[in-house]
């Protein structure tokens, strides 16, 4: 799911010209940045708050450069590799004005374990600031304190343990036996018989209607040959979104009146809230018509969570719109690299083919319980999570002033955990640029690796809340697929890199053959 906060866009820097005063006029980027593995560089980590050092002493690189790093070198769309880069340059800490990039695995845990009841991302938060202007209640994504505490504690009981998202596992097979025919369907447009393209596309669209399916109990036809309008719409305002976002945070404040980008911001979250609110309000209807003839009422999540009475209108609105949000293009970009990751690799394609096949035989359709004993399809999610976390950095801030690597951080400052980084560490992933799910079978020599190495669903009660479901969506659509379809890339098909557009996405269309199995 995606992390909120003031600046999506600080997931890989914020750029922001202040013309307030607070400032003085001056441009100030913010940059996540990366880590030096504490094997190393010494990390201090018995330094008291007496003899730590200042935060201003953190090192770090200059604004210019910055700037020539992401701007004139390019590294604005692979923030990433940026990573890696500041990682080589500076360490396990640095700092951009008062903002602290964590990049080591003690550190981080050293943080995250600290956080308190109620953990906060950060300072600011400019999705927030849409909900105000819209006159809307913050959602769970959005909330903070104990506000977030109290909607968290509603929406996790039908979410977040392993038997609580296996409820969904009827619906998530439903909808991958139409993603099924819909790859039939593709491939018999395509000259070739076999070929389906940009399958990214497509899976957002699959992964909208599960999520939906999940949410709303009903079947919205993402996958059906005709999309229905507002479906697309939907999928598209995401796009505009983010993409609006990067201009309203980059641009001061008073462009607003000037500049386009912050009504098309605008205008995106509300056709996004647009159909959130049209599907709760029908579920609303159709709730009261059966209490009102007395019938009793049964149904899954939206049903649970209206039937309980404990969430506002409001509140309701914005929490099914940010989780709607949320899974979309995370797990569709996840299915995507694990895809592609397959077809580049026939023998480990075979091997997982089998093991799934030795489960779940024949014409069977595999369950939550088939899954749980596959683990090398269950590695190649892991081991694709490890390579292309969804978003590479987290961030927290601290209720009380902390020490970390000798250094003096007080409370409230901002800071950016490099998870990327992280999970690109040679200390606890030797050749981290090559995709080897072996690495996550039990058993295996490179299994040990830091706890806090590869977090991809974030950590503790402020992780990832549909964390479990889309864990069980990616695990039954790639088993689904594969008794169905050996996936070859197109040929020709060069290395496709990744790029950031706040999470990490394919560069270019997937175009992917899908011949059938006999």
């Amino acid at each position: 799911m995606y992390p909120m906060k003031r600046s999506l866009l600080m997931r890989w820097f914020l750029l922001r010209k202040d013309c307030s005063g607070g400032n003085g006029g001056h441009l100030v980027i913010f940059h996540p940045s990366v880590i030096r593995h504490s094997a190393n560089i010494p990390v201090p980590s018995h330094s008291s708050a007496t003899t730590a050092k200042p935060l201003q002493e953190i090192p770090g690189r200059s604004v210019w450069s910055t700037f020539y790093w992401l701007f004139i070198k390019g590294y604005f769309h692979r923030l990433h590799l940026f990573q890696i880069i500041e990682h080589n340059k500076f360490g396990p800490l640095w700092r951009t004005g008062d903002v602290v990039n964590v990049a080591d695995n003690n550190l981080i845990e050293q943080v995250v374990r600290q956080e308190g009841k109620y953990p906060m991302r950060a300072n600011e938060n400019i999705w927030k600031e849409q909900r105000k202007v819209r006159g809307l209640a913050n959602g769970l994504i959005t909330a903070e304190g104990e506000e977030w505490y109290r909607l968290r504690a509603l929406l996790n009981k039908r979410m977040l343990k392993p038997q609580e998202a296996a409820l969904y596992q009827g619906v998530i097979n439903q909808v991958a036996s139409d993603l099924i025919e819909r790859i039939r369907w593709l491939r018999s447009l395509d000259g070739s018989g076999v070929m389906v393209h940009n399958i990214t596309q497509e899976l957002q669209r699959y992964t909208f209607e599960a999520i939906a399916a999940i949410l709303f109990e009903v079947r919205l036809g993402c996958l059906q040959q005709k999309i229905p309008e507002d479906t697309q719409k939907f999928i598209d305002s995401v796009t505009s979104m983010f993409r609006a976002l990067v201009y309203c945070d980059l641009l001061p404040k008073w462009t607003r009146n000037w500049l386009p980008y912050w009504n098309q911001y605008l205008l995106a979250w509300d056709n996004m809230f647009d159909f959130a609110i049209k599907a709760v309000d029908k579920k609303m209807a159709q709730i009261k018509e059966l209490l009102d003839t007395g019938q009793s009422v049964e149904g899954q999540y939206l049903t649970y969570i209206l039937a309980s009475g404990q969430m506002s209108q409001s509140e309701m609105y914005s929490s099914i719109t940010e989780l709607l949000l949320g899974g979309v293009d995370t797990t569709s970009n996840t299915l995507s690299w694990a895809l592609y990751h397959l077809a580049k690799d026939q023998e480990l394609q075979d091997s997982v083919f089998r093991e799934i096949c030795s489960i779940s035989p024949a014409e069977e359709i595999p369950t939550a319980q088939d899954v749980s004993k596959m683990p090398l399809l269950r590695a190649t999610i892991k081991e694709t999570l490890r390579k292309y976390p969804v978003v590479p950095s987290g961030y927290r801030v601290l209720d009380t002033d902390v020490v970390l690597g000798g250094y003096n951080i007080p409370r409230r400052t901002q800071l950016i955990l490099c998870h990327y980084a992280m999970s690109h560490n040679e200390e606890d992933f030797p050749s981290p640029h090559l995709f080897q799910p072996d690495r996550w079978v039990r058993g295996a020599e490179r299994l040990k690796h830091h706890p806090f190495s590869s977090i991809p669903f974030g950590y503790g009660v402020r992780g990832c809340p549909g964390r479990r479901i889309a864990e069980l969506e990616v695990h039954l659509t790639l088993a689904r697929l594969l008794k169905h379809f050996q996936l070859k890339l197109d040929s020709g098909t060069e290395e496709i890199p990744a790029r950031t557009r706040i999470i990490m996405i394919p560069e270019n269309p997937i175009n992917m053959q899908f011949l059938d199995r006999h």
